[in-house]
């Protein structure tokens, strides 16, 4: 129990003061959540899918979609998403789904992942997924009502 409301006690802080650390952050944000030009951390997206697991992207099976490299496990997955990416790549450009809905952006972990309605949201953290998943429809309609706003 002290460990719950530990980690609740330091969201509750560290929440205001990405806030305040926000606008600065997200002028300068790329569309999709990438690092070093990859995006979502390498991830296959079409394995959310197909496998139902996230599953890391060879880096010799890629496609370049909205100026960031995407990797996949097999051709298959790659040629899926190049006949149709906007099936497949996450929401919010990758970014977390629950920063979204509250108006910010945050990086986001392979592990935290949920499809609805066939769209693929990811978040910060499983902790943090946690929080989303308290309300799915009405974050889902918040965050979309902020996206793309956030990077602006």
């Amino acid at each position: 129990m002290n460990l719950i409301r530990r980690s609740l006690f330091t969201l509750a802080l560290a929440v205001p003061a990405a806030a305040a650390l926000a606008p600065r952050a997200m002028a300068a944000s790329p569309e999709v959540y990438n690092e070093d030009g990859i995006a979502v951390d390498g991830s296959d997206v079409v394995a959310y899918f197909t496998e139902g697991k996230p599953v890391v992207g060879d880096a010799a099976i890629t496609h370049d979609y909205l100026g960031v490299t995407w990797r996949f496990s097999s051709e298959e997955n790659r040629d899926l998403f190049a006949a149709n990416p906007e099936a497949y790549a996450p929401q919010y450009g990758g970014y977390c789904a629950f920063a979204v809905s509250r108006g910010g952006i945050a990086t986001t972990v392979p592990e935290a992942w949920r499809i609805v309605d066939d769209k693929l949201y990811l978040n910060f953290s499983l902790q943090v997924q946690g929080f989303w998943l308290e309300d799915v429809p009405g974050n889902i309609a918040k965050a979309d009502a902020n996206w793309p706003g956030v990077l602006a």
